[in-house]
């Protein structure tokens, strides 16, 4: 790497390191502190980067990961449950906005043809800029996050034909769309769909059996970049492969490792994606024409608000939903600045008009997350939230949100495993060993690879959401280890916890969770048997027994007080098997008593006879 380089990724990622923090504490969010470092460093700044197009074509792959992460969260049969939502809505959203700002364009002096492709790009939204907003905030499962992602799906597949077609408006010679083009498309879809189908699961089992995180991280690579390169070589959009690669893996074992090896890398790409479109911010056209900038920037901003704010009302979500749902998407998108340039290359629009275009959606941008800060403010003093409709189903699928997470699938957690499938209770379980993953996945459990005692596969798993995790992990160190970890993350969540041994059933309840020895049970069912065998009444045995479990669980929370010093564990262990005999003893007495004054009750009986 030359020092140009090597001190260019520097500056970014210091700039990044300090802008982010500083913005998140005034809650302005992140995209807005990658936006305006973009615009610092850019050339129009500090002139840290001259071409920030070479940065921006590179950074690009981190929204093609943002897809892929989108696509691990949508199965199939969700994306069913969502048609009406992405097809319907997101069409009427697209064709509408489209329609009005073409239109505006159109009397502003643009041919019809650039000011119809011209619309279209407008109408479009950021999906990185968006998504990440609503993960920040974490409300993409809320009413309209769920509509919001579902008309971003719609925008990323309707890029694509429109891409296809601008060569065709432009009159481009050896541009148009022909049968060839046309079957090498369909033959990427073919290949990214059938063979991911028939193949990933497959490989992903065979690099999880050799247990090494590093060759699963580069096969999760492979798996992102690769879809998307075929699409791209096909002509198509790199992100609808790296989507389609994570819905065929959203129902895998492995989905959840996945995401988690894949997060790292998407969130730093898509800091650096959107530093990139803060360089690519044309400061000297605003500065040259900043009320005709403003106008515009204020005229997408309404029409686009108005819209979506109908379309909402029109599905009956609540006014404060549909007003999140206009602060969301009512900015410009990264593709805009695709499809600007293409039509700037087949001369549908001009160099000024696309510088023009290209400030437009990137003030817009830039002011989406300050925008988001007032809209919360107002809502806020308004006190709408107590008006807030519950969530419509017309594409919610099945609850996805796990009650109980299990650490561990061995004999012990696969029994608790059963149990709640059996009263229907929404579990998801985590499992290291790919094999015995594979084998529980025949049987239709719920269970993901991965180590437990991660914390992004943790998040992953759904963790906010679960009220109790059961950590039925079998070595005693990644069990204390995973405990540990739960008790830091989601310090509220009740920990059921399995124990080897009194000294491992110590540590676990010095972290707070509840112990549970894995043979305890099991052997006071066996102690009961011997019993019977020798003779007792099964009453005895289950006495015994009974007093036994009481007995041993008072000493073990007596000697967690005292559990660091042996001498006085021994002492105490030695006092309470005193104990214990006197309490057999007495409970023997009083069984004699009991049978005697039986004999008795039983020869007065028959001498009144």
């Amino acid at each position: 790497m030359s020092n140009i380089g090597l001190e260019l990724v520097l500056v970014l990622l210091l700039a990044a390191i300090i802008a982010v923090p500083a913005f998140k504490k005034l809650g302005l969010g992140a995209v807005l502190a990658y936006l305006i470092t973009g615009v610092v460093l850019g050339p129009n700044g500090f002139g840290f980067v001259r071409d920030p197009d070479r940065i921006l074509n590179g950074a690009e792959i981190g929204v093609v990961m943002l897809l892929f992460v989108i696509g691990l969260e949508l199965s199939p049969a969700r994306l069913k449950l969502m048609r009406r939502s992405v097809f319907g809505i997101g069409s009427m959203q697209v064709s509408s906005a489209a329609l009005v700002l073409g239109l505006v364009l159109w009397l502003y002096g643009l041919h019809w043809k650039g000011a119809l492709v011209a619309g279209i790009g407008l109408a479009l939204s950021s999906t990185a800029a968006g998504l990440q907003l609503l993960a920040e905030r974490k409300e993409l499962n809320d009413d309209y996050g769920r509509l919001a992602f579902a008309v971003l799906l719609f925008q990323d597949l309707v890029a694509i034909p429109l891409l296809a077609v601008i060569p065709l408006l432009g009159g481009v010679k050896n541009q148009t769309l022909t049968w060839e083009a046309v079957l090498h498309a369909l033959a990427a879809l073919a290949l990214v769909v059938i063979g991911g189908h028939l193949l990933l699961r497959h490989v992903l089992r065979v690099v999880a059996r050799t247990q090494m995180p590093e060759v699963f991280t580069a096969t999760a690579l492979l798996v992102v970049l690769g879809s998307a390169w075929i699409m791209q070589r096909a002509g198509l959009s790199p992100g609808l492969g790296a989507f389609l690669a994570g819905v065929l893996l959203a129902d895998s074992e492995y989905r959840h490792e996945l995401e988690s090896q894949i997060e790292p890398f998407k969130g730093l790409l898509l800091g650096l994606f959107f530093i990139a479109v803060g360089m690519s911010i044309d400061l000297n056209r605003i500065i040259a024409e900043p009320w005709l900038i403003v106008g515009a920037v204020a005229l997408l901003l309404t029409v686009k608000f108005g819209l979506l704010f109908g379309i909402a009302r029109l599905v009956k979500l609540s006014a404060r939903s549909a007003i999140m749902l206009g602060g969301v998407l009512w900015l410009g998108g990264e593709f805009a600045f695709v499809v600007f340039n293409e039509a700037l290359r087949v001369k549908l629009i001009s160099p000024q008009d696309n510088d023009r275009l290209v400030a437009v959606v990137g003030v817009s941008m830039a002011l989406m997350p300050l925008m988001m800060f007032l809209i919360d403010r107002l809502l806020t003093r308004l006190d709408t939230k107590a008006q807030v409709d519950p969530p419509h189903s017309y594409d919610q699928p099945e609850d996805s949100k796990p009650q109980v997470l299990i650490a561990g699938m061995g004999r012990f957690g696969q029994v608790i495993a059963r149990l709640l499938a059996a009263r229907q209770i929404p579990y998801v379980a985590l499992e290291s060993s790919a094999e015995r993953v594979e084998n529980i996945r025949r049987l239709d459990g719920r269970i993901y690879y991965g180590d437990p005692a991660r914390p992004d596969l943790l998040r992953a798993a759904g963790g906010e959401h679960v009220q109790v995790f059961v950590v039925c992990i079998n070595d005693p160190n990644t069990n204390l280890r995973t405990v540990r970890l739960i008790r830091r993350m989601y310090p509220a969540a009740k920990v059921l916890a399995r124990a080897r041994n009194r000294q491992h059933a110590w540590r676990l309840m010095d972290l707070g969770a509840e112990p549970f020895r894995e043979v305890f049970g099991t052997s006071l069912e066996v102690s009961k048997r011997i019993l019977t065998e020798l003779g007792a009444s099964d009453d005895t045995a289950t006495d015994h027994v009974r007093h036994f479990r009481l007995h041993d669980e008072r000493l073990l929370r007596e000697q967690y007080l005292v559990y660091d010093d042996e001498a006085a564990v021994i002492q105490s262990a030695r006092e309470a098997q005193h104990d214990l005999r006197q309490l057999f003893d007495a409970d023997l007495d009083a069984v004699k008593d009991t049978s005697a004054t039986r004999d008795t009750d039983g020869q007065d009986t028959t001498a009144t006879t």
